[in-house]
């Protein structure tokens, strides 16, 4: 089959998580029995190697250039509110918008180039017209729900604009609805999601096709290093992330370390943002950046903590810990998706929402090999039955061809 993909987040290299891996990994499946077309967009800090890379894996590959950044005065952002109120799409969508790719993908659909026509990542639903689902079939792969994210961290006091947030819910109420509408199919990575898009579209097919991880990437460890050394991994420039790990820095660490003195905390992840930054002046934490290979800096540490507030959908930084073997203790949100400590199934990580719950479940690890070990093979068996990107990328190429 002929199938175009829009992801204006440059997929590659995969090992960046998120947008990047997940379109990566499917794409990858795909393109290995259909010719893929990809349309992206290149930022600054993605290399000429990148890109030459990235086309050994597609049949074509179309970038353009990645829009400027917008103005961040207070009348610019009353402006994009402005717009966002009258004609309903949020400004971080429309940000991404270029008249370019809308008018070469409106000349492939005219001349019926391709097949199937998927959108990775919701904010590319932009460049689909709402008529088009009833010529080829157009799929969306939402990542997670903007509403719900939202929703949820006015609920948890994790906005970092409460204002702004409360203004804008109802409109992404209102948008992700409307979105919805536009596609013939939708896949969402969690079940959480999934209730949400069958409340705002009841008749939709929407088909869950969870995120994966690549074995080879993230082998198994080879022993359990013991210790007191943690580990927290993720982008340290996105909000979520940054208040993860602010908030267990500040909240959380500092009591374990009354417990157990030597008990350190590494911080794996590209671009820390300031406030990251400053958290390495604090006793036994270390800030990367950006490392070669997360795997091995997981080998090392005794329990991976994810100590997530906010944000929804699978979170790779957890199925990877899995993978690698690393005890898991993580929140709601970390383990969004993922039975692990329910009664019918083995026991895969432990779950902690509280300050006391953090302190309880990680203790509990430290001073018990047993259960280090228990998680750690329950952990790595639960990814290689679920979480392969072999069988995701079968799921999904079944949706496209079916």
């Amino acid at each position: 089959m002929k199938i175009l993909m829009i992801c204006v987040t440059f997929p590659y290299p995969p090992t960046r998580g998120g947008t990047q891996g997940r379109t990566f990994n499917l794409l990858n499946s795909i393109a290995k029995h259909h010719d893929v077309t990809l349309i992206t967009q290149k930022s600054d800090d993605v290399t000429n190697e990148e890109v030459a890379q990235l086309r050994q894996y597609v049949k074509e590959l179309v970038i353009f250039s990645r829009p400027t950044e917008e103005a961040t005065g207070t009348w610019s952002k009353l402006k994009r509110f402005g717009q966002f109120l009258l004609e309903g799409t949020p400004p971080n969508v429309r940000y991404i918008y270029l008249p370019e790719i809308q008018n070469w993908i409106d000349q492939a659909v005219s001349a019926k180039k391709f097949d199937v026509i998927t959108c990775e990542h919701s904010v590319n639903e932009i460049y689909i017209r709402p008529q088009w689902k009833q010529q080829i079939k157009t799929i969306i792969d939402i990542h997670s729900s903007v509403y719900k994210t939202c929703k949820n961290q006015l609920e948890t006091n994790t906005s970092d604009q409460p204002l702004r947030d409360r203004l804008y819910l109802p409109l992404l109420r209102r948008y992700e609805k409307n979105t919805l509408s536009k596609f013939s199919h939708i896949v969402v990575t969690t079940d959480e999601d999934e209730q949400q898009m069958r409340q705002f579209a009841p008749q939709a097919n929407i088909n869950l096709i969870a995120n994966g991880v690549d074995l080879e990437t993230f082998p198994y460890r080879t022993k359990d290093p013991g210790g007191h050394n943690l580990i927290f991994v993720g982008g340290l420039d996105y909000f979520v992330n940054i208040d993860g790990a602010v908030f267990f820095s500040q909240e959380v660490l500092p009591l374990l370390q009354q417990k157990y003195p030597d008990t350190t905390l590494t911080l794996v992840g590209s671009k820390p943002a300031r406030e990251v930054q400053e958290l390495a002046k604090k006793p036994g934490i270390t800030v990367t950046g950006r490392v070669p290979s997360v795997a091995e800096y997981l080998h090392q540490a005794t329990v991976a903590v994810i100590p997530l507030r906010t944000g929804f959908g699978m979170k790779f930084k957890t199925l990877e810990a899995m993978a690698s073997g690393v005890p898991v203790v993580a929140s709601d949100r970390g383990l969004e998706g993922m039975k692990v400590d329910t009664s019918d199934v083995p026991l895969r990580a432990l779950r902690a929402n509280t300050i006391d719950q953090y302190i309880n479940a990680i203790s509990r690890l430290f001073e018990d090999p047993n259960l280090r070990e228990q998680l750690s093979k329950n952990g790595r068996q639960f990814i290689e039955e679920n979480y392969t990107w072999e069988r995701l990328g079968n799921q999904y190429e079944q949706l496209i061809i079916s």
